[in-house]
């Protein structure tokens, strides 16, 4: 998408979104694309192994208002994923989630945790589990991974959530974003231009 104010990309599975904390985890979206223009920031994130629609900004003032409109849930999120077992319809998992362990970082049901909201449905059933669709309705860290498992459906090929031998990936996909312009003003909807895992699955 060419735009003064914004870019968007589609991020791999296995790259991640920012630096890490060891020499061996330099290597990002960020510090790849800022090679080759400077001024790019990151409004929001992608844990490493999933893909899909990442929003950047070519400017403060865009971080700025772009972040607002994340933090005012005005950004409408789709994923699309791959869990194990039968799921059928639609529903919605409310439940307040915080940091259970930090090595492995893993989210999950807490009395203390942040009220994490996420909207799914159906997709497709297919041999070995059910593709469907997810709108995350809050942002929090491993939402949809920690509520999946909570719900007895773990995304597939999660390594901390559910079973990493399932797949050579995780299936969960950042499909589209879609927003009203903080510049322009005019409705934004951003989709992802990759076919996430349909071969394998």
């Amino acid at each position: 998408m060419l735009d003064p104010w914004l870019m968007v990309v589609d991020k791999p599975a296995g790259l991640l979104t920012q630096p890490g904390l060891g020499p061996d985890q330099q290597d990002s979206v960020i510090t790849r694309l800022q090679r080759k223009e400077h001024g790019l920031r990151l409004v929001h994130r992608l844990d490493r192994d999933t893909s899909g629609v990442l929003l950047l900004a070519r400017s403060a003032d865009a971080l700025r208002r772009l972040s607002a409109l994340f933090a005012e849930r005005r950004i409408n999120k789709l994923y699309q994923a791959d869990v194990e077992g039968e799921l059928l319809g639609r529903g919605c998992i409310a439940s307040p989630l915080a940091r259970l362990s930090r090595q492995p970082p893993r989210y999950g049901r807490h009395p203390e945790g942040r009220l994490a909201l996420t909207l799914w449905k159906v997709c497709a059933a297919c041999a070995h589990g059910t593709r469907i669709w997810l709108r995350p309705l809050t942002g929090r860290s491993h939402q949809l991974r920690a509520h999946l498992a909570e719900l007895g459906h773990p995304i597939v090929g999660d390594p901390i959530y559910g079973d990493a031998a399932r797949s050579f990936r995780l299936h969960l996909h950042s499909q589209a974003l879609s927003f009203r312009h903080p510049f322009t003003h005019r409705r934004v909807r951003l989709i992802s231009q990759e076919v996430p895992f349909a071969t394998e699955f």
